[in-house]
């Protein structure tokens, strides 16, 4: 297999038939995501066939879900067939969590399932791969995102239960469970380093192997001790209380989630905030009286060809007369005045000198007034993308993508390119209809009246469509959203998409929200073309009802055949320019619905900075000390208490461990931390108030590696260094220390390119990076949000050798999710419902028997509680010794 002239797989070979469960295994980067890829077609064959007799279900690494019910993601397009789903909903352990939601399964999800749990997102992914009847069932590594327990249910109930007959081939890192396989392929760089049944695999000296199979019978002597009635009984247990809680923020987090929309007409105030944005009062001043001279040297052009075509009307009546002797030249020369015996060779040298500075005066407007306009548009993107990139956290879990992608598409595009016409095309026109309108009444002023009543009607239609059209052109903008935000998840989800065969339901999909775009837009479109015929009616009346008064009064007006020539052509000119003007000025209403969609991410609530931030020393944090005062934290101003009173103190180079249930405030508390989200109270490092420093002083200070690893695209300097502050020596010394730089690792250059979300590597690898990334940092506080549960034993291994080793001397914090990765630390801070009910050593907190910590502990068995205890009695001893 390949993709991008790399080898994923090389040298593969091996058989898989019905009732079969194949384990794969392997450390970071061999290839293990890649087979599976490679069968559902997703990689180039190179050499070597591949056939497979039977349907495919498939079940991500990285959990797809998209913007839907629940059940809409569990069913994916597929019959409900309620016996099977009941039981697809029971081996997954779902139902206990649909019954917390306030539309069990109906519930609808925001994007990524933004109102969901880690763990919900693998067993709903896991659940829509198994609810599909297929003969080959692929999971890519369903267990890591759970804890130990539920993991333990999945592969029993679900993975070795429901489909117990059916073949199957399980990609995992928790090797304990590969016993029960009935086969197993350990890969190495893309080939298989050793394969056999479990029995085969324990015999074999393999470096690799050994590594394994003593981490398997290790874990499978705790498995088999584990008490199952605590197991079942406590680990799964929910309140009343519980569900309450949980359906508030889920009903909290669906209406968050809504798009506003504003009503009504569009205020005039948004032209003045368009305008300065980029522009300042003697711009603007400049600007108008631009307009106005460039334009009253057009309207002065049209008045000079009606003033000549005169001149040449009575020169040709004088030399008439002249010839039949029937007029006195002496006296003609005298009763007119000079200019009418101006000739022809005169007129054209002032019909040029006018037309010369009209041409100048035109190309001054129209370049300055784009170079004004588009600084106005530049800066409202300036506004949005600041607005949006200086917001809280909170704002991109209730937004979808496609809703920001539409600010920054549809909306930014109508201000860089249809505004600027627009407004350019109403001030033009504005300035010329009123030339016209003083050459008509020069020639005619009884046309006030008309050109009044004309003006009246004209405004009272724009009213009357303005009502409508502006509610639409919202309506329309918030059509496209759904767009973007399904091509979005799309383009996310294509392999499980593919995999499901389900191109045609995500198509019919994508036409529904285009359709109902395309509605509002089409609507749109037939309010803009009644107001347009309206407008041709009126000026249909108005230019007959001119002509005809022209032709019966022009004898008492005494008007010359060029005053009425004018008139007619001003007229005419005149009524076209009004219709345009009233046509754009709509547009223009309805296009400013951009900027006020702009606007309002302009006002987004930015994330507190001091006003007077202080300045601390370069080497700030040395020490690490955390103290947190007081502390207390909400998402929602109005919502619930996340964080309640949190008082801590952590010491320099201390190592805490953070735990809690589900919704006990531990990702909460890293929120606070970096400041993430508004909070009250304090949190010092090192003695500095981390709200008197800026959040760029705080953030690069404090390194983080999540759980869910993120890489941009770009090259792999740039993930490692984005600003270029280190050596290619140290970002390589770091590489090493993580072990991936390697000539036969795909990650040897810093030049290597990363894909989008570092989708050309592996999860592992991804987190090495990372990891890479904080030793680059060397700050003296880490934090880990359960870094090791997407890895194998080998890089879970790697990654807590290198954290003891390059972190020794720093604080850290890890929030744990799995109880054995901090049984070592010093201290554990135990919180329940945004409160600490526990802090203190591991060994201090089993000692009571009633505690947080130690049921917990007991809820993974009592061989579990035993090796802690002796593991925390032995780390106390130390410590005290």
């Amino acid at each position: 297999m390949k993709t991008h002239l790399i080898l994923s797989l090389k040298n593969l070979n091996f058989k898989l038939g019905k009732n079969t469960l194949l384990g794969v295994i392997g450390p970071v980067g061999s290839g293990k995501s890649s087979l599976l890829q490679s069968i559902l077609g997703e990689l180039d064959i190179v050499e070597g066939t591949l056939a497979v007799h039977g349907t495919l279900s498939y079940a991500s690494q990285e959990p797809w879900i998209f913007s839907g019910s629940i059940r809409q993601n569990i069913l994916f397009g597929s019959d409900f067939d309620k016996a099977r789903y009941d039981e697809v909903l029971k081996v997954c352990e779902l139902r206990k969590d649909f019954d917390q939601f306030p539309d069990r399964d109906f519930t609808l999800i925001g994007e990524k399932g933004a109102n969901l749990s880690g763990g919900q997102k693998a067993r709903i992914n896991l659940a829509r791969a198994i609810y599909k009847d297929a003969d080959i069932y692929l999971l890519d590594d369903p267990l890591s995102a759970v804890d130990s327990i539920v993991s333990k249910v999945l592969y029993e109930d679900c993975i070795n239960g429901f489909l117990a007959k059916k073949a199957r081939i399980l990609v995992t890192h928790q090797v304990y469970y590969l016993n029960t396989a009935n086969h197993i392929l350990v890969l190495n760089n893309g080939g298989i380093e050793i394969e056999g049944t479990y029995s085969q695999l324990l015999k074999s000296d393999n470096p690799l192997t050994v590594h394994l199979t003593e981490e398997i019978e290790e874990i499978l002597k705790r498995q088999k001790s584990q008490d199952s009635a605590i197991e079942e009984q406590e680990a799964r247990k929910i309140s009343t209380t519980d569900v309450s809680k949980v359906n508030g923020k889920m009903k909290a987090i669906a209406k968050e989630m809504q798009e506003e929309t504003s009503k009504g007409k569009v205020k005039g105030s948004l032209f003045l905030e368009f305008f300065k944005s980029g522009m300042s009062i003697c711009e603007i001043v400049f600007l108008v009286s631009l307009l106005t001279v460039a334009q009253g040297s057009a309207t002065v052009i049209d008045w000079f060809i009606s003033f000549w075509t005169n001149i040449e009307e009575y020169q040709m009546t004088l030399n008439r007369t002249a010839v039949n002797g029937s007029l006195n030249s002496t006296v003609v020369d005298e009763s007119v005045p000079f200019y009418m015996n101006w000739s022809s060779q005169t007129c054209l040298i002032i019909y040029g000198a006018i037309l010369l500075f009209c041409l100048v005066t035109t190309l001054s407007r129209s370049l300055s007034f784009y170079k004004f306009i588009l600084n106005c548009s530049e800066n409202l993107h300036g506004m949005l993308f600041t607005g949006v990139t200086n917001t809280y956290m909170r704002f991109f879990d209730k937004n979808p993508s496609g809703r920001i992608l539409n600010r920054f598409s549809k909306d930014i595009g109508s201000v860089d390119e249809i505004l600027p016409r627009m407004l350019f095309e109403a001030a033009r026109i504005t300035l010329k209809m009123l030339g016209h309108l003083a050459l008509v009444l020069y020639v005619n002023p009884a046309s006030v009246i008309v050109v009044i009543i004309l003006g009246i009607l004209f405004s009272f239609i724009r009213i009357v469509y303005l009502r409508s059209s502006n509610n639409i052109k919202r309506l329309e903008g918030r059509m496209k959203s759904p767009v973007f935000s399904h091509l979005t998840a799309t383009l996310e989800g294509l392999t499980t998409i593919r995999a499901f065969k389900a191109q045609n339901i995500l198509r019919a999909e994508f036409d529904k929200h285009q359709d109902s775009h395309t509605s509002a837009w089409f609507m749109f479109i037939s309010t803009s073309s009644a107001f347009g015929f309206s407008l041709d009616v009126i000026c249909l009346m108005f230019i007959g009802s001119l002509t005809f008064s022209l032709i019966g009064l022009g004898e008492y007006f005494n008007l010359t055949g060029g005053d009425v020539g004018l008139a007619i052509n001003q007229a005419s000119a005149l009524t076209q320019n009004i219709q345009f003007l009233v046509r754009f000025s709509a547009d223009i209403s309805n296009q400013l619905m951009s900027v006020e969609r702009i606007l309002e991410y302009k006002e987004l609530i930015p994330e507190q900075q001091p006003e007077k931030p202080l300045l601390p020393s370069k080497s700030w944090p040395d020490k690490g000390i955390v103290s947190i005062e007081h502390l207390n934290m909400k998402y929602i101003e109005d919502g619930p208490t996340i964080l309640k009173d949190v008082s801590v103190k952590i010491n320099p180079k201390e190592k805490i461990g953070i735990v809690g249930r589900t919704g006990a405030g531990k990702s909460s508390l890293i929120s606070a931390i970096f400041r993430l989200t508004p909070l009250e109270g304090k949190i010092y490092i090192d003695d500095i108030n981390t709200k008197d420093i800026t959040l760029k002083q705080l953030r690069s200070k404090v390194s983080i590696i999540p759980q869910d690893p993120i890489l941009f695209s770009g090259t792999l300097r740039y993930n490692l260094d984005p600003f270029d502050e280190y050596s290619d020596e140290t970002l390589y010394r770091a590489l090493n220390e993580v072990e991936l730089k390697d000539p036969n690792n795909i990650i040897n250059r810093l030049e290597n390119r990363v894909m989008d979300r570092g989708s050309n590597y592996s999860v592992g690898q991804r987190q090495l990076i990372c990891l890479a990334r904080a030793i680059i940092r060397n700050n003296k506080i880490l934090v880990l949000d359960e870094a090791t549960a997407n890895v194998d034993p080998q890089t879970d291994a790697l990654i807590q050798r290198t954290i003891r080793e390059k972190f020794a001397d720093c604080t850290v914090l890890t929030v744990a999710h799995r109880l054995n990765t901090i049984i070592d630390n010093d201290r554990i801070l135990v919180l329940e419902a945004g409160e600490v009910v526990e802090f203190d050593h591991p060994y201090l907190l089993l000692q009571n028997k009633f505690g947080v910590f130690r049921k917990m502990v007991e809820e993974t068995g009592i061989a579990m509680l035993r090796q802690f205890l002796e593991t925390s009695s032995q780390n106390y001893q130390k410590l005290i010794d």
